[in-house]
């Protein structure tokens, strides 16, 4: 294998297994060693300039990072990365004075940004410092989008929401609230000299061809719309009996809210085993926590109506099976199960809907009714037009709404500079910089804590299950989050090998606790994962290989298993192993406008 380029700015940012992972590409290492500092502020901060809203997403992401976490690849659980985003929020002091201050030099240009939620809020973010006139529309009465309409404030409370939404806002953003756009030929009138679309996923799947479902219209509901009713208090109460459709997100919201909204027996019945809802795992967890059991393995026949009045639905039992590759669901059998259900919420899935961009304005669409889409750029087939978030391919969650955020940004920016908006995007900012403080000295804590993962604690059932704004979880408080910021490893300090400084002594290959260090013969790459100390054999993870040694062989470090404890550089006699502090940053569009 050729040696590795440590300057190419991917390697050790791939290394960073949960800086990679997160679609935003926040600094996590950094910002949790701030956090076990008692550095709030500046751990806020951090968050801040990559995912804008670290107390949304403190409570509420779906975490990707978690289970890329390196501590996870020793013990069970990985480092509470998400939970940790909330100490720095919960904690920090008057962060307003450490953000940009307008107003901003006007640069003559004016931007339209349809939808306020993650996305388009992060590209007001990005582009009102540069000078740009921004105009936001939105057909809810305040910014957030649908981490307002969907997301219950037992989850996240709504004085977070306005605070993160409202840094923003009050940068300069001209808002037009309570402005539900119908046309796009009408914004494009405006003259506008670009236009970001951010308006979600709106539209909730329904079962309208299931025998009974017009019948009982008036107690069958879709998810989403509900929840949002609910936000907005048009809805109060639900039935004693109520059936959730669905084994996603969305689904949990609705079983939990409607505990709290006077539903007694609350079920959630999914078509597919447990193990594969789309849920996140603690999401279940909570739900089970408040009584609500999940029944999977269930289709739905019909609803059952009698009077013109709901009563309940029928299901057929079914099991998963695998043929030819693909999993199915088959009728195993036996009778039909009837649910009692006073109330059913549908919450099977989003889809886009667009009625109210022409088609005749130069925006292509696919077979999907979808616009399409560059993904690098968010750029459609329309010069001034852009998208991103769950308008651009359809749900997924807050962080990836808040990263094509910061990329439309970018492009907007270079198509109003008349620049390439491929070529012409700004590159990562990298640092990499020793820890030395003395020869065998590091500033930065290197040993590895033993400690579990700490338990997030929760208040009373009894007092959050009669009052929907009762937030569940209490988050961590300072000391407990000071513990479970001592459990990341600090995969951001690289172990920088020095060819020329090695005396081939093996002391760091005695010494490595997971035994990732060899020194051997140089080959081809599968040839020299079989013949490591422990054979590497997950290839999603990179070998770190040196030049060739005055013996003829070569370092082979195996970045997959490697504590980043810096034991070998402790050892070594010669100093030939270093810890860097590896720093990857995305440029915002800012930086853009400096290029």
């Amino acid at each position: 294998m050729k040696p590795t380029d440590i300057k190419d700015p991917e390697y050790f940012h791939k290394v960073v297994d949960c800086q990679h992972a997160c679609p935003a590409h926040t600094p996590v290492p950094e910002y949790i060693r701030l956090i076990a500092d008692g550095k709030y502020d500046e751990a806020y901060m951090i968050n801040w300039d990559s995912n804008v809203f670290p107390g949304v997403l403190g409570r509420t992401c779906d975490r990707p990072c978690e289970p890329a976490c390196r501590r996870g690849r020793v013990e069970e659980e990985p480092v509470a990365i998400c939970r940790l985003k909330r100490v720095a929020a919960d904690n920090k002091g008057n962060v307003k004075d450490l953000m940009p201050k307008g107003p901003f030099k006007p640069n003559g240009k004016k931007v339209a940004l349809l939808g306020a939620g993650p996305a388009s809020l992060t590209v007001a973010r990005d582009l009102v410092q540069l000078g740009y006139e921004l105009h936001l529309y939105d057909e809810q009465k305040k910014g957030g989008g649908f981490m307002r309409s969907q997301i219950p404030s037992f989850r996240l409370p709504e004085t977070v929401l306005d605070e993160e939404v409202n840094y923003i806002l009050d940068l300069g953003i001209h808002t037009h609230f309570n402005h539900y756009v119908t046309s796009m030929k009408e914004i494009l009138a405006k003259d506008y000299d670009a236009i970001f679309v951010g308006t979600g996923a709106p539209k909730g799947r329904d079962l309208a061809d299931l025998p009974g479902r017009k019948e009982a219209a008036a107690n069958i509901h879709i998810g989403i719309n509900w929840l949002a009713s609910v936000a907005f208090e048009h809805t109060s109460k639900i039935g004693k009996n109520v059936i959730v459709l669905g084994g996603g997100n969305t689904a949990m919201d609705c079983c939990r809210t409607s505990r709290r909204l006077g539903g007694e027996n609350v079920k959630v019945i999914v078509r597919s085993p447990f193990a594969e809802m789309k849920a996140s795992p603690w999401e279940k967890e909570d739900a089970m926590h408040e009584d609500i059991p999940i029944i999977d393995n269930h289709v739905p026949k019909y609803f059952v109506v009698e009077n013109g009045k709901l009563k309940g639905m029928t299901f057929e039992k079914v099991k998963a099976v695998i043929e030819n590759g693909k999993r199915k669901l088959v009728p195993i059998g036996g009778e039909d199960v009837f649910f009692e259900a006073d109330d059913v919420l549908c919450a099977i899935g989003q889809e886009n809907s667009y009625p109210w961009i022409e088609r005749d304005l130069g925006i292509d669409f696919d077979k999907w009714e979808m616009p399409v889409v560059n993904e690098k750029t968010f750029a459609s087939s329309h010069k001034k037009i852009f998208f991103g978030g769950d308008a651009a391919w359809g749900p997924k969650n807050v962080i990836t709404a808040v990263a094509h955020g910061h990329q439309a940004a970018i492009s907007i920016h270079l198509q109003c500079m008349e620049k390439d908006i491929v070529n012409d995007r700004p590159a990562p900012y990298v640092n990499l910089v020793s820890q030395k403080m003395g020869i065998h000295e590091w500033m930065y804590e290197s040993e590895v804590t033993t400690d579990v993962r700490y338990i997030v604690p929760q208040a009373d059932k009894k007092l959050t299950l009669t009052n929907r704004k009762k937030e569940v979880e209490l988050g961590f408080d300072p000391l407990a989050g000071y513990k479970e910021a001592q459990r990341c490893l600090n995969c951001d300090v690289q172990t920088v090998f020095a060819k020329d400084k090695c005396i081939e002594c093996d002391a760091c290959v005695d010494i490595c606790p997971t035994a990732c260090i060899t020194f051997t013969e140089n080959g081809d790459e599968s040839d020299l994962r079989s013949r490591l100390k422990v054979p590497a054999t997950n290839l999603t993870q990179d070998l770190y290989v040196s030049d060739v040694l005055p013996t003829k062989r070569v370092m082979v470090k195996d970045e997959n298993v490697c504590l980043h404890c810096g034991l070998c550089a402790e050892r070594c006699p010669t100093s030939a192993w270093d810890m860097d502090k590896f720093f990857y940053n995305v440029t915002k569009a800012v930086k853009a406008c400096q290029q």
